[in-house]
């Protein structure tokens, strides 16, 4: 069978293999680009970034902190305060500028046209055309939406998942580019206005993080003319804390609830916090929120500054009829019912989740390795079917419903009446005077309006109608996210959820004759229900609830809803975000590792095979191994030789190193420790080869051909590099694991940044001749290093010398080879980490340990080799 190799007999594929067959670790099948037909699982990528969070304490930024007093101290912090004001802003102004185009495109060019036609039509038999017509404005739409998307892959999506992972640690291409940003804003427009069942808040996220990773750099990569020469917030860390303030500055003023997105960005991204960044989120988030505010309440109403309408997504006021005395908004004993209903949502949400997967990895297997028109035509297909079923739905499963005299909705100057106007949210098609359309009411609506009808109408919508909603809903959802759209997921859910909670209300007062519930609280809970078994958020999303609906009391309810739909759905699959995260192939870490993986120590999982540089190395060892390898940070060592004063007659080089080593305070003398059979470190022979190599003549002729031959030659000064060559029989076991003093880490960026600007010094000089670099020259290139392979190898001299020691991290963060997996996982996610080296009790480095030795898949295999060694 296909799920078997080599094996004597196969039982089938849920069964064991008999006999003796290959198995590979899923690292192994990752990089072969394999996966395990057993589980169908994709494995984590190893082409993923993470990001410098760690900040590199070298020279260049100590005498950044020298020259800064106590007030251009606070002058940055005051800088670094207004910025994250102006993140908040303009996020609201994206948002603000998002609904008055999305209202628009569909209020009376769409709804207005085809209700006029439907009303027409109603008389003269003509509904051919108003369809027609109907689907013309939503092809038109999305065909725009997938071009988009075409332009900007990224784009694609909600844009949290991608979130996540980059607060998460993992370096995204391409998400928070200013290209992103337009076609994410106006793509979603044109997918709500298409008719999808997608919606806009998740997509405000992405943009708001948009906003905060560009805004503080004052220049753009997509439009190169805008450069201005603000060397500040030029690192990963600095740009990952303003991410975080603008995912959660688009979720404050998608929902209107600052408190909840500050919640958003702590519980759902970020693995590193402190005290600091909250009151920066927090603040952007009410920057937000209040410039939404101010732009809506002032163009919908006029009243500007009267703020009104605090959010994209508003849930009203919840309040029980005057003339019901018994009416109350919620008792005791709904709680059971609550209960029940937060298991069917995670139940809901985890066949949510299984189909919508499925759908995903049947797109990546047959739709996205075809050409680019092909995922055009398939979300040309979702809205030809959506709108089809929208429009069928409405004009033959719909019912006619008495209409109470006092439907409306209160909420302060926004009120719903029954008026013939096109921004009526209730339709009255083919119904007579005082009766509506019930289907029709819910489909032929704004997702948002619609909502507001489950929540606040005071007439019935029928329960057939509710349930066919439900499921047309459910289905067509679940099918469109995921298509070549910006699209969103929380209003959809919301929507979806409710029509359950309204339908679980109307049953409950007309068979079982629980007159007195609340039918809005009922519809609410069951939003939060379907939501919560979807996304698996709990904190965040229940205080993002309370703020919307403005009621105190129902946080008791929402939040038990929420933790039992968690629950639930936690059972057969993860949340829709983190299954999504999981098909990309991010390596994302979870918040902490297994109790059983305790077990396995750093040494189990560190990877052995090192490439270091010398503290004082030359240019052709550098672009060797800057050329011939994909790492991106090196460790700084010097070698423990017992014949030091051998090799130190004659080399200027060999004498750098050895004083270095000599003057650090990291150096141990100890006696060789031999390394494990495990590691398979050949160490560099550089010292060796200079001594015995000929010192070729500088002449500039000479300089391209010697860096040709360094490049090219089978016998390289890192034989480590080639993996599938052995070391020489010849060589010592000394040779083999020389002892390696670490000294510190230096980046591959910052290699490269040194070679570009020809920071080196000869063989005849002192490494004080060097030219300095400093801070701002380090960072000018940031976010785009220059790449090795662009570098002008005849511009450089290989016999120069680089003296690195001053650029680079001379503490980084460090664990001995018996250090628990648990304690090296919450070390590594908590501080924000990149690389994380392995030295032993006598200052040796014998590993290092990257994200990917840290993610669940390559710690099971660990675990797996643990068992079988035992």
């Amino acid at each position: 069978m296909a799920g078997c190799r080599g094996s004597l007999c196969c039982c089938c594929r849920w069964c064991c293999c008999c006999g003796e067959r290959e198995t590979r670790t899923p690292e192994e099948l990752t990089i072969l680009g394999e996966t395990q037909e057993e589980e169908d699982e994709i494995l984590p990528r190893k082409d993923y970034e993470s990001l410098d969070y760690d900040r590199c304490i070298n020279d260049p930024y100590l005498e950044v902190l020298e020259t800064m007093d106590h007030k251009k101290g606070r002058w940055y912090e005051v800088v670094k305060w207004t910025v994250v004001f102006a993140i908040g802003v303009c996020t609201g102004l994206v948002s603000s500028g998002a609904e008055l185009m999305v209202a628009s495109f569909t209020q009376a060019p769409k709804f207005g046209v085809v209700e006029a036609a439907v009303e027409e039509c109603s008389q003269k038999g003509c509904l051919a055309l108003s369809l027609l017509e109907l689907l013309g404005f939503n092809l038109t739409f999305v065909f725009l939406a997938s071009l988009l998307v075409l332009i900007e892959p990224v784009a694609a999506g909600s844009g949290i998942p991608e979130i996540k992972c980059y607060l998460n640690g993992v370096k995204v291409p391409g998400i928070v580019r200013l290209r992103t940003l337009l076609c994410k804003v106006f793509g979603v427009l044109f997918s709500v206005a298409g008719g999808l069942f997608v919606g806009k808040e998740g997509p405000m996220i992405h943009s708001g993080a948009v906003v905060g990773a560009g805004l503080p750099q004052f220049q753009s990569i997509s439009l190169r003319k805008i450069q201005f020469n603000f060397p500040y917030f030029r690192s990963d860390r600095d740009k990952r804390d303003f991410v975080s303030a603008g995912a959660a500055a688009g979720i404050a003023a998608a929902f209107g609830a600052p408190i909840g997105a500050t919640l958003f960005s702590l519980e759902e991204g970020s693995s590193f916090w402190n005290q600091g960044l909250t009151w920066k989120v927090l603040f952007c988030s009410m920057s937000a929120t209040f410039t939404l505010n101010f732009f809506r309440s002032g163009i919908q109403f006029g009243s500007w500054g009267s703020f009104q309408l605090p959010g994209l997504l508003n849930f009203g006021e919840f309040k029980c009829s005057d003339s019901d005395k018994k009416c109350h908004l919620w008792t005791a004993m709904d709680m059971g019912f609550f209960v029940v209903m937060g298991v069917i949502g995670g139940l809901l949400g985890a066949t949510f989740n299984c189909l919508n997967k499925r759908l995903a990895k049947y797109r990546m297997r047959n739709v996205h390795p075809k050409p680019k028109l092909v995922r055009v035509l398939e979300s040309l297909l979702v809205s030809l079917v959506t709108t089809l079923v929208v429009f069928v739905a409405s004009m033959v499963l719909g019912e006619c419903r008495q209409m109470s005299s006092s439907s409306q909705i209160s909420n302060g100057s926004l009120k719903l009446q029954v008026t013939s106007d096109v921004n009526s949210s209730i339709k009255a098609f083919f119904c007579p005077n005082d009766t509506y359309n019930d289907m029709a009411t819910l489909f032929f609506n704004p997702q948002e309006s619609a909502i507001l009808q489950l929540f606040h109408q005071d007439g019935t919508f029928s329960p057939i109608t509710l349930a066919l909603f439900f499921v047309l809903y459910f289905l067509l959802a679940c099918w469109t996210y995921g298509i070549s759209v910006p699209s969103g997921l929380f209003v959809p859910s919301l929507l979806c959820g409710a029509a359950f909670g309204r339908l679980v209300a109307n049953v409950l007062k007309s068979y079982i004759g629980l007159s007195h519930i609340y039918s809005g609280t009922f519809s609410l809970i069951g939003a939060a229900a379907l939501l919560g078994g979807v996304v698996r958020m709990t904190i965040s999303l229940t205080v993002i609830l309370i703020e919307s609906t403005n009621e105190i009391t129902y946080g008791l309810p929402i939040m038990i809803t929420l933790m039992v739909a968690k629950w639930t759905g936690d059972f057969f699959n993860k949340g829709i975000y983190d299954i999504h995260v999981g098909l990309r192939g991010v390596p994302l870490l979870e918040w902490e590792t297994e109790v059983e993986m305790d077990k396995l120590r750093a040494s189990d999982i560190m990877e052995p095979n090192l490439t270091y540089v010398y503290p004082h190395t030359r240019i052709q060892s550098l672009v060797s191994i800057l050329r011939t390898t994909v790492h991106h940070a090196f460790p700084v060592v010097t070698e423990n030789r017992g014949n030091e004063k051998e090799f130190m007659k004659g080399n200027q080089l060999i004498s750098n190193n050895i004083k270095f080593k000599k003057s650090s305070i990291l150096t141990r003398a100890g006696e060789q420790r031999r390394r494990s059979q495990s590691m398979k470190s050949y160490p560099s022979s550089e010292l060796r080869n200079m001594c015995d190599e000929h010192v070729a003549s500088e002449e500039p002729a000479e300089k391209e051909d010697l860096l040709q031959q360094m490049l090219e030659r089978r016998y390289t000064p890192y034989p480590n590099l080639y993996p599938d060559q052995s070391p020489s029989e010849d060589w010592t076991m000394e040779e083999r694991f020389r002892p390696l003093t670490f000294h510190g880490l230096i980046l591959r960026s910052q290699l490269v940044t040194l070679l570009v600007r020809g920071v080196c010094y000869s063989e005849s000089q002192s490494s004080a001749s060097q030219p300095r670099l400093s801070y701002a020259e380090m960072a000018e290139d940031y976010p785009r290093f220059p790449d090795i392979h662009d570098l002008d190898l005849t511009l450089l001299n290989p016999r120069m010398i680089v003296d690195v020691t001053p650029y680079m991290n001379p503490s980084p963060f460090t664990v001995s080879p018996n250090t628990h997996v648990s304690q090296v996982f919450n070390l590594f996610r908590t501080m924000g980490l990149r690389h994380l080296p392995v030295v032993n009790a006598v200052g040796e480095i014998v590993g290092i340990v990257t994200r990917h030795n840290l993610t669940y898949e390559f710690l099971q295999a660990r675990l797996r080799q643990h068992y079988q060694s035992l």
